[in-house]
């Protein structure tokens, strides 16, 4: 078994991230079974769903490549989206409520990076115990009923279009692009990648391994922020689960693309097709008329695909 793991066809294979595989096996279905479903404003509406959740994996994709995770942001959306609908700051500006948006997900964020880099303490636990706290503080402030609605400038945003492409498509596309870049071209990168491979080596080659694995938290939690915001926009109304299943699909959709614990062959884009293969899944469910537990089923399979992906390109000889 081990001889046929090794050999190059397969580990050729099994370098490419599954996302890539699970994306193109969508996009086959699509084609053949509807392929009038693959017009570009019906594929914008799909695509636009998943944009809060693409913008998120950005995050965690980040703390995954320092060995970490973060849970939190389902409690960080939540609360933010409380924030903008509750009616806690009546006439305040869209800018206001961008920047509360921005300086809570990257308080939290840096708690999250100062008690997982600097007190050591279990990433899991600390931000999902973070999660539940935040989520709890929502429960009690709207006494379990959802708040109100959202200004509607949010929403007329979300609904723009740059010609065919919705905005928040677009929008997710560059932050994207961005994060590639500054992975690809920026000192820190270089420190993300150095402590993925191996903290004690990095330690030992001047790399700053706690400033680095905090700093990667802290951002986590500015992109949570940011995510809040396109994900309030989308539902435009106040609720007390909005996001809750957000941060485990983001771990899904990055392992997905090919990033794992402290190591991450598949980069920023290999993420990024994880979560439009999830796009996809939802178009084919939808066509097919499967409902939300085949669609539940369907999500839980895809991520089983990814571990076992995983599992063979970590399979070694012995």
């Amino acid at each position: 078994m081990a001889a046929v793991l090794s050999t190059p066809i397969v580990q050729r294979i099994t370098k490419v991230p599954p996302a890539y595989y699970v994306f193109a096996a969508l996009l086959i279905v699509l084609s053949v079974a509807k392929p009038n479903m693959l017009n570009i404003n019906v594929m914008g509406i799909f695509i636009r769903q998943v944009a809060p959740l693409g913008i998120l994996v950005l995050g965690q994709l980040l703390v995954m490549r320092v060995r970490s995770i973060d849970l939190s942001a389902g409690g960080v959306i939540l609360l933010i989206n409380y924030f903008i609908s509750s009616g806690l700051f009546p006439g305040v500006s869209l800018s206001f409520f961008i920047v509360l948006a921005l300086v809570t997900g990257t308080l939290i964020g840096l708690f999250n990076g100062l008690m997982i880099g600097k007190r050591r303490v279990s990433a899991v636990i600390t931000t999902l115990a973070v999660s539940i706290v935040l989520i709890g503080i929502v429960q009690y402030l709207s006494s379990g009923k959802p708040p109100g609605d959202v200004p509607s400038i949010f929403n007329d945003i979300y609904n723009t279009k740059l010609g065919p492409v919705p905005s928040p498509v677009i929008f997710w596309f560059a932050l994207t692009l961005a994060m590639a870049l500054f992975l690809s071209r920026t000192v820190f990168g270089r420190f993300v990648m150095s402590v993925g491979e191996s903290a004690e080596a990095a330690h030992f080659s001047g790399v700053p391994v706690e400033r680095t694995v905090i700093l990667a938290h802290t951002m986590a939690g500015f992109i949570a922020g940011v995510a809040a915001l396109v994900q309030t926009a989308s539902i435009a109304v106040g609720s007390v689960r909005v996001g809750l299943d957000l941060p485990i699909l983001a771990v899904a959709a990055t392992i997905l693309g090919g990033v794992v614990f402290g190591r991450g062959e598949g980069g920023v884009w290999g993420p990024f097709f994880g979560v439009l293969s999830f796009a996809l899944l939802f178009v084919v469910m939808t066509t097919f008329g499967i409902g939300d537990p085949g669609k539940l089923i369907a999500q839980g399979l895809i991520i089983l695909l990814a571990a076992v992906f995983y599992g063979l390109r970590t399979a070694r000889p012995r």
